[in-house]
């Protein structure tokens, strides 16, 4: 089906409504927090704050810039793998997490950060609508060269309303721990994608099945955003723990399994190819694996030893997972995942809740400390009562909830994409910049000079090459004795011997003419002296005959 791909009016109106929603809806909801506020020096009197350090903005906003970095580059980068799809791939990431977050920050608000009919607004909130907004990027991998603007902007309006309202029940109302968010972001995100690329099924994708593939340049942009994110996804995971212990421990934790992912992830690369060489798709995805599955649980007691052995795991199902379940789930169960999110983030982040879980049940006084079980889980209060093995249940729960929301949010989505006025290419012109965006080809600006030879094909002597490489210069022979060689005129001389030449009736300027040759005298003639490089270039001569 052809489908008009003419965004000029549809998208700018898409974006301006949207905008101006948001200022509208901002104008009448959302304030700054007391810490951000003017006012914040009369609060520091009246809680007898000393110093602006205690101010909250310096112990977030450093995790902030790392999350954030994340989102925008990371992400970005890491999706440009498709050799004609990298103006869209971070062009339209930055698109939808630009107003991700906007919209982030009201849902999430009016559920976590509402009071006194406002939205109070700080660094934590928008380190929250940052976690947000990459669950709608990893949504977006799945989907990647296959939508339009117009309907990234739509299914991210939809899943970051359904984001929040599953996170508010995840962690407000079943009370799951799930600081890097393996549940709430990744399986939700990876899982509302692949479902949204379910619906969304192309049958005739093999038309541009070309423009899937990658090329040496696409694959090392995409390694930079894997590297930014696997630099800075201890930040991620621990950005939202509270100070002190819980959040060192969760970027101790992070650090450790992500490194025992880059191994194995080697080590089963490796062994799966017939001459053992590395496939750059495992090393670009497969290395994160670590960081989302030890994601729940990161500020729990895990131990060292069991972070590496989360990374461990993870490393090896997510390779597993690019090299025989992404065809499998292709040509079998028609979901066409562009960048592999089930094996990065589905598979990792469904074994991150198991891992919680487990953690959680297995948790006690004698490893936390009465007081460190208590802050870590909450126990004590309305939940006195509460046991670890609730805790556990509570933590399975969440993860069955984050999987239900994604898959039933998906298909509603899914088929409301399905319309066909959002934009969206054909099928054989998928994975391409050029119907989106204004691309300019590159152009050959190597000047190459007027062949004069060709002009003269009747041209007993054959004229030298512009260019002599060392291959096109015939060996020079012996050089007889000075009492046998004769005279060969020198460059200097060529004015006079053209001026010669031309009143012989020789045109060698190019004009019309046939050239008459030159009665050659007898004796031994030399090789014709080698042009220098500065005679090459400036001037083209036919040989001149002695």
């Amino acid at each position: 089906m052809a489908w008009n791909t003419n965004l000029r009016w549809r998208l700018p109106i898409t974006c301006l409504i949207l905008q101006v929603i948001m200022v509208v809806l901002f104008g009448v909801f959302v304030r700054y927090d007391i810490q951000a506020d003017a006012h914040w020096r009369l609060e520091k009197k009246r809680k007898n704050i000393s110093s602006d350090v205690e101010n909250e903005f310096y112990y977030r906003y450093p995790s902030f810039q790392d999350v954030h970095a994340m989102v925008f580059v990371g992400f970005g980068f890491l999706m440009t793998f498709l050799q004609r799809y990298g103006f869209s791939a971070v062009g339209f990431n930055f698109l939808l997490a630009a107003f991700g977050i906007q919209w982030a920050l009201l849902m999430q608000g009016w559920f976590h950060f509402f009071e006194e009919g406002h939205i109070v607004l700080s660094v934590e909130n928008i380190i929250q609508a940052d976690f947000c907004v990459a669950s709608s990027c990893v949504a977006f991998g799945a989907v990647l060269g296959k939508v339009s603007p117009i309907q990234l902007l739509i299914m991210t309006f939809f899943q970051v309303t359904l984001f929040a309202v599953n996170e508010f029940i995840l962690l407000n109302l079943i009370e799951a721990k799930d600081a890097g968010g393996s549940m709430t972001i990744h399986t939700f995100g990876a899982y509302f994608g692949l479902t949204v690329t379910w619906i969304l099924y192309r049958k005739n994708l093999e038309q541009s099945k070309q423009r899937q593939s990658s090329v040496y340049h696409s694959d090392l942009f995409a390694m930079i955003g894997t590297l930014f994110l696997w630099i800075y996804w201890p930040s991620f995971n621990s950005a939202s723990s509270s100070h002190g212990d819980a959040q060192h421990r969760a970027a101790l934790n992070t650090y450790l399994s992500l490194a025992a992912s880059v191994l194995t992830t080697v080590t089963v690369s490796s062994v799966i190819h017939k001459k053992g060489k590395l496939d750059m798709v495992h090393i670009q995805n497969a290395t994160l694996a670590g960081g989302v599955g030890v994601g729940t649980a990161a500020e729990m007691m895990l131990t060292p030893y069991g972070a590496l052995i989360v990374g461990f795991f993870c490393g090896i199902f997510s390779t597993l997972g690019f090299a025989y379940l992404s065809p499998f789930l292709e040509s079998r169960l028609r979901i066409q995942d562009t960048c592999g999110i089930h094996n990065l983030h589905g598979i990792p982040g469904i074994i991150g809740g198991i891992v919680g879980a487990v953690t959680a049940a297995f948790s006690s006084p004698d490893v936390y400390g009465e007081p460190g079980i208590t802050h870590s889980f909450g126990f004590g209060g309305y939940k006195a009562n509460w046991t670890k093995r609730l805790q556990g249940k509570s933590q399975i729960f969440g993860l069955l909830l984050s999987l239900a929301m994604a898959l039933v949010g998906g298909i509603i989505m899914g088929f409301i994409l399905k319309l066909p006025f959002w934009g969206q290419a054909a099928d054989e012109n998928c994975f391409e910049d050029s119907i989106y965006w204004e691309v300019h080809e590159e152009v050959n600006t190597v000047y190459i000079p007027e062949d004069l030879a060709h002009k003269h094909s009747t041209s007993l002597v054959p004229a030298l090459p512009l260019v002599a490489s060392a291959s096109m210069v015939p060996p020079v022979p012996p050089t007889p004795p000075a009492s046998l060689v004769t005279p060969v005129p020198s460059a200097s001389l060529a004015p006079q011997i053209v001026q010669a030449l031309e009143r012989a009736g020789t045109d060698i300027a190019g004009n019309s003419g046939t050239p008459r040759a030159v009665e050659r005298p007898t004796g031994l003639t030399p090789a014709p002296p080698t042009p220098s490089s500065s005679q090459r270039a400036c001037l083209r001569m036919e040989e001149i005959p002695t």
